[in-house]
């Protein structure tokens, strides 16, 4: 697929996604921009989450990762709906009831000012941290079909991307982001349905033989029981997904902002359940893709030295119809720039009334503060991708989970203990609970195969995090107790 090709996909892409984002956000008020005034349909929040719950990263390396782990990751998957459902019953009604903006201002009405500050420079670091790996990947992608062949530098594709990300936000916000999410969505499931149906093409299957191929292969195996010690382990990867989708999107104010406009905590609820039921099925269907990539690459002799490579890989290198490597950068750029989108809103959001403090102030002096810290976040986003492209050395998708890992665990482990406990806590030590969790899952995972008999730990290391900031808390109470 050609430079220009690309280009004019991404720039077609784009007009689409501008105005649209500028019909949907012309209006917006400061409300309009964190919450959406909440006034958006569930059903339209649901198919948009869609988009936001699947990134960049899912669109390149599930398939990719069949080689390895098989259909294992929908062990994870059915953990995250376990935990959607947790989210949708325990922790919506009790933002709804709160008329929370940042779901951090739960931990000051719990806790007090050190939690509320805790919680959101942890959201903060977080959401960066897994923002900025999500959008690497894809500039990756960008620079080998588009920069390189041009000999431009890397660290322009960072700037034009964030530009971008910058422009389609900068207006709406949240009330733009759920209707630019719907559009990412419906490319994103067109995208790798025709994949799909181009690929088995080539491999003459028909539905019926492309399923019982797809059945009959190694790389299918879902459910992994036999091995303890194993990353693959099912419970392992049952509860990591379980405990993952509550810190990543009930404890998440990019994925809660979403949630929180809908009109009410049912309509919320309805959306929850129903798009992660939907986010099974397209995950399944990532998976189905990723087997058929092996096998037309076992067919024509493609070298793959890493799973992320192989589907940018056949789907631009010139072995189907000009139309597949089209719908392959359509359904990259809709999946990836949708969460880094949401992330740069959530993030301003978060910075702007949790961290900065927007109390007091008026509607004027609140935009004006949210337009910086907006243009602000781009930039230190951008940073982060390019030190991240220096720094990288492990797959993309295990990066994302593994700085959750760390980085998720306190918030978890705070809303744990404000739920489940009734006592209040020393709020001013709670930051040094909050920074000695991770620095002990960190000793942990080092020493576990010594420790432990070869046990190895994979993303279930989040449960660890949240229970050390939770035992962390409970050696902080006070006397006093406090109901909510």
């Amino acid at each position: 697929m050609s430079p220009f090709s690309v280009i004019i996909t991404i720039t077609a892409y784009f007009a689409v996604l501008f105005i649209i984002s500028y019909i949907a956000g012309r209006k917006a008020d400061n409300e309009g921009f964190f919450v959406g005034n909440r006034k958006s349909s569930w059903y339209v929040v649901a198919f948009a989450m869609i988009g936001s719950a699947i990134s960049g990263v899912t669109y390149v390396s599930v398939p990719g990762m069949v080689s390895v782990s098989g259909f294992g990751y929908l062990q994870m998957v059915l953990g995250f709906i376990a935990g959607q459902i947790i989210i949708a019953f325990v922790l919506v009604p009790l933002f709804y009831r709160m008329k929370l903006v940042s779901i951090y201002e739960y931990l000051e009405n719990r806790f007090g000012m050190a939690s509320y500050r805790t919680g959101a420079w942890f959201f903060f670091i977080s959401k960066m941290l897994g923002a900025a790996v999500r959008l690497f990947l894809v500039c990756l992608t960008l620079q080998l079909l588009v920069f390189e062949p041009f000999g431009l530098p890397f660290i322009l594709n960072v700037a034009v991307t964030m530009a971008l990300v910058w422009l389609y936000t900068f207006r709406g916000g949240v009330k733009s982001l759920i209707w630019t999410d719907s559009l990412k969505t419906f490319c994103l499931v067109v995208s790798v349905i025709l994949c799909i149906g181009y690929i088995a093409s080539d491999l003459h299957l028909s539905f019926t033989s492309m399923v019982s191929t797809i059945a009959d292969s190694e790389m299918s195996r879902v459910f992994f029981f036999d091995d303890i010690n194993s990353k693959q382990y099912f419970l392992k990867q049952f509860l990591a997904g379980a405990f993952t989708m509550i810190a990543m999107t009930g404890l998440d104010q990019d994925m809660m902002q979403r949630n929180l406009s809908c009109r009410n905590f049912k309509d919320s609820q309805k959306n929850m359940i129903t798009s992660v039921i939907s986010q099974f099925f397209v995950i399944l269907l990532f998976l189905m893709l990723g087997v058929l990539l092996y096998i037309f690459a076992a067919n024509r002799q493609i070298e793959v030295t890493k799973g992320d490579e192989l589907f940018p890989l056949i789907a631009t290198g010139g072995y189907f119809p000009a139309i597949v490597g089209i719908l392959f950068i359509v359904g990259l750029i809709s999946s990836a720039y949708s969460a880094a989108g949401s992330a740069l809103t959530a993030l301003t959001t978060s910075f702007t009334v949790d961290i900065l403090g927007a109390k007091g102030k008026t509607e004027e002096e609140v935009v004006k503060t949210r337009k910086r810290v907006h243009a602000g976040m781009a930039v230190i986003m951008g940073i982060t991708i390019f030190v991240f492209n220096l720094l990288n050395n492990t797959s993309v998708i295990d990066a994302v989970y593994i700085l959750a890992s760390y980085t998720y665990g306190p918030i978890l482990g705070l809303f744990a203990f404000g739920i489940f406990m009734k006592r209040q806590v020393r709020d001013k030590y709670i930051p040094l609970a909050a920074i000695a969790s991770p620095i002990l899952c960190f000793i942990l995972q080092k020493n576990s195969e010594a420790w432990f008999g070869g046990y190895q730990f994979s993303y279930e290391l989040l449960i660890f995090n949240a229970l050390f900031t939770f035992i962390g808390l409970c050696l902080l109470i006070t006397k006093d107790k406090k109901n909510h």
